[in-house]
């Protein structure tokens, strides 16, 4: 069932992002070959110009192995893992880095680092995650949010969400974003929290002007097939078309990420946006091509 499908880096993604790049962005605890290697391709991407914290000697022999002369970009050394994470936030708030890419560290750990109130890295938005997700090269993005970052969020949550997304997909080129907020059903059912939340979302985004077509609750089904939505005879400007799914808590957004990318073979670019750098979380598990699109996504999102 697993899928053996080759991950790989949408075009349309790296396109917007080369025509940013490059932007100086600090790998956080380096030392790892799969990190140097995203680097590596990132740079080569014309993405970013890396600046490396992590155990010095480490990184340039991982570096050598696979025949990258780094000698022109910035180490700091710091062996100690936990460390990393302070150095790099602290590099961002000093506006030296544009971008915060985790490395071989713990997500908790990178951001509590980036969170700390005194480096005023957060703006006046809620920070948030996104996933894009593609199946093809080519392939239209679906983005899915939050399945990173926000546990369970609460309706103000939801909306620094929403407006995180639909900014971050008219940056890649969707002009009016249709977003589906998800539920199990398309009723609104006092027994299904969900759903209630999500009606109150529809009714927010029209009165607070968001340049995008939201609908809920929407169930996954009715969101991205038109067949099943005209079968049970739903009809609004997001049934069977959604660019973003908009999920009730993390465990929703994560295990369809997730799905998707282990059955599917999807590439999942995922970065955390609303604050005043862009950071990339990537799953230690993922190989260089998502790395890669993940960075492309940061750039798209500066």
């Amino acid at each position: 069932m697993l899928s053996n499908k080759e991950i790989i880096c949408p075009n349309n993604l790296l396109t917007i992002a080369k025509n940013k790049g490059p932007a100086k962005a600090v790998m956080v605890n380096s030392g790892k070959k799969v990190v140097i290697l995203s680097a590596k391709q990132a740079v080569e991407a014309n993405l970013i110009i890396p600046v490396f914290v992590g155990d010095k000697p480490l990184i340039e022999d991982i570096a050598k192995e696979i025949n990258w002369d780094i000698s022109k970009y910035e180490i700091i050394h710091e062996p100690i893992e936990n460390n990393t994470a302070p150095i790099a936030a602290k590099l961002a708030s000093e506006e030296k880095v544009k971008i915060i890419v985790k490395g071989h560290i713990h997500t908790d750990v990178l951001m509590k680092a980036v969170l700390k109130r005194d480096l005023n890295l957060i703006g006046k938005k809620r920070l948030s995650h996104i996933w894009h997700m593609t199946l093809q090269k080519d392939d239209k993005p679906f983005i899915i949010t939050d399945g990173a970052l926000n546990v369970l969020p609460k309706l103000e949550t939801k909306m620094h969400i929403l407006k995180n997304a639909v900014d971050f997909a008219k940056r890649i080129g969707i002009a009016k974003p249709k977003v589906s907020i998800l539920s199990a059903t398309e009723e609104v059912l006092n027994s299904m929290p969900s759903s209630i939340e999500a009606q109150e979302l529809t009714k927010r985004a029209k009165t607070e002007g968001i340049e995008a077509d939201v609908f809920g609750p929407m169930a996954f089904d009715n969101s991205v097939s038109e067949k099943a939505a005209q079968i049970k005879g739903i009809k609004n400007a997001v049934a069977g078309k959604t660019d973003i799914l908009l999920v009730p808590n993390v465990e929703a957004g994560n295990g369809l990420v997730k799905m998707m990318i282990f059955f599917m073979g999807a590439c999942a670019a995922g970065v955390v946006i609303g604050g005043k750098v862009p950071v990339v979380i990537t799953s230690r598990a993922d190989d260089t091509q998502a790395r890669l699109a993940s960075i492309a996504a940061a750039v798209v999102a500066l």
